[in-house]
């Protein structure tokens, strides 16, 4: 039994990079995608965005590394590079995927079409969407907001290090306390760093709910679809 048909899951670029913090570790990527291959078979429609912090950042220690608008094109190139990881990772499964990406690479993915995204997605194939929106000064997160959007997806699985929405970063603050359930004004209001606001304001706008857990244990991605309790939803 599923809870959803049709779901973005939203990968950063952390989550592929394991205790090293950089580059691709290729046990995390491949538990990921048996996981995603067991959605599937299960009958979801999945498609990811991926990020690309575990290439490349705008900033390290506080300083800029480049222009903004450069640095924005930089790590959208590394998306590329995680979905190309991805797409691997998951035919080396038997799962028929197709890469698009919002900059041009006719070489390597296709251009971002939506009906060619849906109709790939009707077909049973993983779509994996890189180079964010394309346009610099918008988030990967922003990315995944527009992307399940346009494809109607049901819910975004929003893949984090940390098991859920707190009050405050529970890193820092002990005594954060852990949220089940929250509403997008709540996010608003609080400043709460879930997603960028951009793409916090566009799930907001579109109802779309946002399903945040933890990726050390990639199980939560099948316990998502199902609809068992995992960590904070948001709508």
């Amino acid at each position: 039994m599923i809870a959803y048909k049709r779901v973005l899951l939203k990968l950063s670029g952390e989550a592929l990079a394991g205790k090293e913090g950089h580059g691709i570790d290729p046990d995390i990527i491949g538990n990921i995608c048996d996981k995603i291959k067991e959605i599937l078979e299960l009958g979801v429609e999945v498609s990811i965005v991926v990020g690309g912090g575990n290439f490349w950042r705008g900033l390290k220690n506080g300083r800029k590394m480049a222009d903004r608008a450069t640095a924005d094109y930089m790590g959208m190139l590394a998306t590329a590079m995680n979905g190309l990881a991805l797409q691997d990772a998951l035919e080396a499964r038997g799962v028929y995927t197709r890469l698009q990406t919002a900059i041009e690479m006719r070489e390597i993915a296709e251009p971002y079409i939506k009906r060619k995204a849906e109709k790939h997605l009707s077909k049973g194939r993983v779509v994996i969407f890189a180079c964010g929106t394309g346009h610099p000064f918008f988030s990967t997160d922003t990315a995944a907001a527009l992307r399940a959007a346009e494809t109607e997806s049901e819910v975004i699985l929003l893949a984090k290090t940390i098991d859920g929405v707190y009050s405050a970063d529970p890193k820092i603050d002990k005594t954060a306390v852990k949220y089940d359930e929250i509403s997008y004004k709540d996010v608003l209001a609080q400043d709460l760093k879930v997603m960028d606001s951009t793409a916090t304001a566009l799930c907001k706008d579109n109802n779309i709910p946002l399903l945040v857990f933890a990726i050390s244990d990639p199980e939560n991605i099948v316990r998502a679809v199902k609809g068992e309790k995992v960590g904070t939803i948001v709508k």
